[in-house]
């Protein structure tokens, strides 16, 4: 302020006299040429939030802890990336694009001590650990003086070319992702941590102008705990103006420099003496003082705190603070501008003897004989007498409760680990009678997304891209063992018991219709089974009954404990066309934005998936000196009995293979059509064991079998 610098000027040159006429010409050039007061301006809320990229364009010196989006200085070109997935098996391929940019943001121009959480368009891209919600490559330059060059840009613009930024904190994102993000570089905001606790007022407006601003031992006001500010703006004036109201402070001259000064007690006492008061309308001071901050509460976005007058007559003044306050100072903020603007209206001016030489502007003083204290504005000295002008100053303010409002915080905790299964399946519910390869993944936490899949067929040499999993599965294991069961009865008497990988994983009950349509199907082991009723016997413990057993054709087994849990549902199986024969491996590899390394699993591929189903209600009858065989044949095509006559063939020709074997010969017929007849001369002697396989396109089924004996 030149009032003030031009008043500690006038000291240096003539004493307190000096002060005063320097005091009197500051006041002159402070209003009319230098500062005039509407055309200042400070840094504002709306500045800090949108990240920005001008040649030119100031960058803050950051205090505390604070929000702010940042200038980009440097960013590449969008980078595509093609991936063929697919194509396996005489399907078609697919190429998938992918975009990524590398990109450098400037956070601030003075030294940090590190980075918070980072948000991409509003939405989490960095926790409070430090844990990514997408898969970054990142790096952090603190602004140190001696900082060497970022080796991208290095590497990008070559090393005579790359700046080293020194003495500017940023942060570098290294082939940043884009596709969550329409394919463009997303508005980024920073929580900046750039000293461990918060900084006085003063302490601030000291590192911004130190040939200027002294410090201020004692002064509670002035030492005001900011949490974070953000210094930048037209001029240093006008951010220390800006602190010195947030802090309810102004400045006094102390030696060569001045301070910022909250404390209202008066320092001096001084005769009333001859002079004037002056109280100006009401109408003069606002009713209402609104300050604009940003709230620490709410994840250092704006917030609003209001102080009123009841029944003042003048208008509402507003205020916005590049500060980081909680709503409580804030709202002291507003209450104490409010004040201070209304006992404002309240001023004097007295003439007194030449004793009060050295009172200078700035300076607290008391009046005898009147309450209050009052703020010395400026001083004239004519003829040995020194005239004074005062403005009052209000009582302290009390404390009001405030509130930050209701907060939406975006969910901020580890996405843990991906726990991921893969298993050969057969067709399912009109899915056509081709096996796959179902991936189902999962996380350790219930905040886990998703993770990308590769697949290799040459165990590891090579991996091809296989996309990324759909929604989360639900994933466990056995607890206790359970025996098997025929898959021609519901199963009531066993009881499955599985632990849940979390506790935001859910299963329900479902009904025969619902069982019917394909719910709550699970694969156990390695046999396919639905369940019917759930109960919840504990913290991720499920207990599970009234099973149906060996679904799509699996084999109804013993289940042994810690026997994989995957609970199958579209919604959560990325399918892989078989890429290779039985007998081969299939390896899958899972990476989510909580692994360090993939996470894999492995199927070895049977081909039982591809195979008929085994023929049922296999019956014989021995009449006329021949054993006549006749059985059911069931297909992988459809699982349901539409028509109640005959389920679909879904092999190129119907066929089966039937072996009658006794003790001593064995005879093998193949026929086209469900039913047989051998003669017993044939067959020589008894018992009887007969097998009856459907050879299908890709090989034959198990057998059926049936054995009889001698008196049959």
């Amino acid at each position: 302020m030149a009032t003030l610098v031009l008043t500690t000027v006038g000291g240096l040159a003539g004493g307190p006299i000096g002060a005063a006429l320097g005091g009197m010409l500051g006041q002159a050039v402070d209003r009319n040429v230098l500062f005039r007061p509407k055309g200042r301006h400070g840094p504002r809320l709306n500045d800090l939030a949108v990240q920005t990229s001008h040649y030119g364009q100031p960058i803050p010196r950051l205090f505390g802890r604070m929000r702010v989006a940042g200038h980009v200085i440097w960013a590449t070109d969008l980078v595509e990336r093609r991936e063929r997935q697919g194509g396996g098996k005489g399907q078609p391929a697919m190429t998938r694009y992918a975009y990524s940019a590398s990109v450098a943001v400037a956070l601030s121009a003075r030294a940090i001590r590190g980075v918070g959480r980072i948000w991409a368009d509003g939405n989490l891209l960095r926790g409070a650990a430090g844990d990514w919600k997408v898969p970054v490559q990142f790096r952090l330059h603190l602004g140190s003086e001696d900082q060497a060059a970022d080796p991208l840009i290095a590497s990008a613009e070559g090393g005579e070319n790359a700046p080293a930024h020194r003495g500017i904190a940023y942060a570098v994102f290294e082939d940043l992702p884009l596709e969550a993000f329409g394919n463009r570089i997303p508005s980024l905001t920073f929580e900046v941590i750039a000293d461990d606790a918060p900084v006085p007022a003063a302490t601030i407006a000291q590192a911004l102008a130190p040939a200027v601003i002294a410090s201020v031992p004692g002064d509670e006001a002035a030492m005001l705990p900011i949490d974070g500010f953000s210094a930048y703006g037209d001029s240093v004036r006008s951010v220390i103006e800006t602190l010195a109201e947030v802090a309810g402070a102004w400045f006094v001259p102390i030696g060569d420099r001045v301070a910022m000064r909250g404390d209202p007690a008066p320092a001096r006492m001084l005769a009333g003496g001859a002079g004037q008061r002056r109280i100006a309308p009401p109408a003069r001071a606002p009713h209402a003082m609104t300050v604009s901050h940003y709230d620490p509460a709410r994840d250092w976005q704006a917030g609003v705190q209001r102080a009123v007058r009841p029944g003042a007559l003048g208008a509402a003044m507003s205020i916005d603070l590049a500060a980081a306050l909680p709503a409580e100072r804030a709202r002291a903020v507003a209450e104490t501008m409010l004040a201070r603007t209304s006992s404002a209206r309240a001023t004097r001016r007295i003439v007194t003897d030449i004793a009060a030489v050295d009172v200078l502007p700035g300076s607290v003083v008391s009046l005898s004989g009147e309450p209050g204290a009052w703020r010395v504005r400026s001083v004239e000295i004519e003829r040995f007498a020194v005239t004074i002008e005062l403005v009052a100053l209000p009582p302290p303010v009390v404390a009001l409760p405030a509130a930050s409002g209701r907060v939406l915080r975006q969910v901020d905790v580890p996405a843990g680990q991906t726990i991921v299964h893969v298993a050969e399946l057969p067709a399912m519910m009109g899915e056509g009678a081709g096996p796959t390869i179902a991936v189902v993944a999962a996380g350790s936490t219930p905040h886990w997304r998703r993770a990308m899949i590769h697949h290799s067929i040459d165990d590891g040499a090579s991996w091809t891209a296989a996309g990324a999993t759909p929604a989360a599965g639900t994933i466990g294991t056995i607890v206790a063992a359970a025996s098997a069961a025929p898959a021609t009865l519901v199963d009531r008497r066993t009881v499955i018991e599985v632990s849940l990988a979390h506790d935001g994983m859910m299963l329900t009950s479902m009904d025969a219709a619902g069982l019917d349509r394909g719910g709550n199907l699970a694969l156990v082991g390695d046999e396919l089974l639905q369940f019917g009723s759930v109960e919840q016997v504990g913290a991720c413990r499920w207990r599970l009954s009234d099973l149906w057993r060996g679904r799509f054709g699996t084999t109804p087994a013993l289940l042994a404990p810690g026997d994989r849990f995957v609970i199958l549902e579209r919604e959560a199986m990325l399918r892989i066309l078989p890429l290779t024969g039985a007998g081969g491996t299939v390896r899958v590899m899972a990476r989510g934005v909580g692994d360090e390394q993939g996470v894999e699993a492995a199927v070895r591929l049977t081909g039982a998936a591809s195979l008929p189903l085994a023929p049922v209600h296999l019956s014989a009858d021995i009449r006329e000196g021949a054993l006549a065989l006749r059985w059911r044949r069931r297909s992988r095509v459809d699982w349901w009995w539409r028509d109640h006559v005959d389920v679909p063939l879904g092999e190129e020709r119907e066929a089966y293979e039937v072996t009658v074997t006794t003790a001593i010969a064995s005879h093998i017929v193949v026929t086209a059509v469900p039913y047989v007849t051998v003669p017993l001369s044939a067959l020589n002697g008894a018992p009887l064991r007969a097998a009856v396989r459907q050879i299908g396109s890709l090989g034959a089924s198990s057998p059926a079998t049936l054995t009889l004996g001698d008196d049959e």
